[in-house]
């Protein structure tokens, strides 16, 4: 009888779909170097220590601030990236750690 193969882990399934889009894995890889990928002026916070803002975000990428918004979150449901509120701007950067263990999951799945 032929064993059935494990499912994979659907956290591992969350992150593959949040990466499938390649707006997303582009604003992934822009947030690895904010500074130099975002124009800052006028930023509230440290892109290094909060992130990088929507709005910022969004005037790099040039798409409705919906849009975007919706693409950040799909990526943060998926463990990608975090984000922290300041006032009524909510920033946007990397989970180094999160990102780290995907890696090491994908090497051990495939």
């Amino acid at each position: 009888m032929a064993k059935t193969p494990a499912e994979p882990d659907p956290r591992l399934v969350q992150a593959m779909r949040a990466l499938a889009n390649p707006m997303r894995l582009q604003l992934l890889q822009w947030l690895r170097d904010p500074e130099r990928n975002f124009v800052l002026d006028g930023a509230i916070a440290d892109p290094h220590e909060v992130g990088v803002c929507l709005t910022h975000i969004q005037a790099k990428v040039g798409l409705a601030q919906s849009t975007v918004s919706a693409y950040m979150t799909e990526l943060e449901r998926a463990g990608l990236v975090r984000s922290t509120r300041i006032g009524k701007w909510t920033h946007y950067q990397r989970d180094e750690d999160r990102i780290a263990a995907l890696v090491t999951e994908l090497g051990q799945s495939l």
